[in-house]
């Protein structure tokens, strides 16, 4: 076994890394965090790795923020990651923008034909032959000390990130997919990547639209507040109110705090100290618009639809199956859902995937 690297506490011992580090042309990067007791997620962890070493850099220790920044925002550095954008966004507040350029291993994978989640570790096996140790997946990074297991399978973390992302790159190459990655590595860039609409928490529901129309305007309504005062006061969204007591209020829509109290959904303190703010939230649905919300009582589309939808798939399918790819890097269903609402397939696609699917897509919609 490698041994593992000491994790770096004190500027002095970071200093010299990082005179190291930024002589590299790309860096492989990796992060450990916990969100379970916070909205946001607490960085616990910064692994960093050239062709050369590995190391371990503590966010919790007495380090300057700006020594962390540093390290990580340099603009003519590629950071290589797998499955980036949970890492860029834990980064966010050290960076302040996006973390960047990006090459993501995840992406190049999908993009080289295998599944579009595929682990970090599996891809290892497969593409560098070598089996990495497991284990440490739920453990509770922001502890000290760490543990050797620990430190151990957080430099595993980087230590193979940079020869598989260039023999990913080599498949890419050799493909002809060396555009598709850059494009898709640029959408990482976008802040609005990370941004968080409150207005668009509703969406976490699922077959909303089983329910009726305003029932689920007051859903949409208590999802929003929910949002915003977990963002403010950064908790879990569950911890300031849970999906079945927002269903259930939503149903029952109490029009005073007793009312509410006596659902029995709500633990009575919870009610005392946000009753009031949640009978608002049910009284501004009833003035909200109905306007584009859709019911249906199945909470599937109608024949019609299906077979609309079906054919959109069944085209998406056959494009990817000629390339080798899974089709969900062609197109979500999302992508289809938004298409079957009447907007333009170009509105919903662009680049790289608009010049393969917008054909058959367009067969699809207008066969009869």
């Amino acid at each position: 076994m490698t041994p593992s690297p000491t994790p770096l506490v004190r500027s002095e011992e970071l200093a010299p890394v990082a005179t190291r580090l930024a002589t590299a042309t790309r860096i492989a990067l990796d992060t450990e965090f916990i969100r379970e007791r916070t909205y946001y997620a607490e960085l616990a962890l910064v692994q960093v790795a050239d062709a050369h070493d590995v190391a371990l850099v503590d966010p919790l220790a007495d380090l300057p923020r700006e020594d962390i920044t540093a390290l990580l925002n340099r603009p003519d550095q590629c950071k290589v990651l797998h499955a980036a954008r949970q890492d860029v966004e834990v980064l966010l507040p050290w960076t302040q923008t996006p973390l960047g350029p990006i090459l993501d291993t995840q992406i190049a994978a999908g993009l080289s034909g295998y599944a579009p989640q595929i682990g970090y570790g599996e891809l290892v096996a497969k593409e560098l032959g070598i089996v990495l140790e497991k284990g440490q997946t739920r453990t509770d990074w922001t502890r000290r000390p760490l543990s050797d297991a620990q430190l151990h399978y957080a430099a595993d973390d980087v230590r193979h990130l940079l020869p598989l992302a260039a023999q990913l790159e080599d498949k890419l190459d050799t493909l002809g997919r060396t555009q598709w990655l850059a494009e898709d590595l640029a959408t990482l860039a976008d802040p609005a990547l990370y941004r968080v609409d409150p207005a668009d928490a509703w969406q976490r529901f699922k077959a909303i639209e089983a329910l009726p129309v305003r029932e689920q305007l007051r859903l949409r309504a208590l999802a929003e507040w929910r949002e915003e005062r977990a963002i403010r006061r950064n908790l879990p969204r569950g911890w300031v109110m849970a999906d079945d007591a927002a269903r259930t209020i939503a149903r029952e829509n109490p029009n005073s705090v007793d009312a509410l109290n006596r659902l029995g959904v709500m633990p009575p303190g919870a009610v005392e100290k946000l009753g009031a703010a949640i009978i608002l939230a049910l009284q501004l649905a009833a003035d909200r618009s109905a306007e584009g919300v859709v019911q249906r009582f199945d909470g599937r589309p109608d024949v019609a639809e299906r077979d609309r939808q079906k054919r959109l798939t069944e085209a998406v399918k056959a494009v990817a199956a000629s390339l080798s790819i899974a089709p969900e890097i062609l197109s979500t269903q999302r992508d289809l859902k938004r298409l079957l609402r009447g907007e333009a397939i170009e509105a919903v696609f662009c680049g790289w995937r608009l010049s393969l699917v917008a054909e058959p897509l367009h067969q699809a919609l207008t066969a009869p």
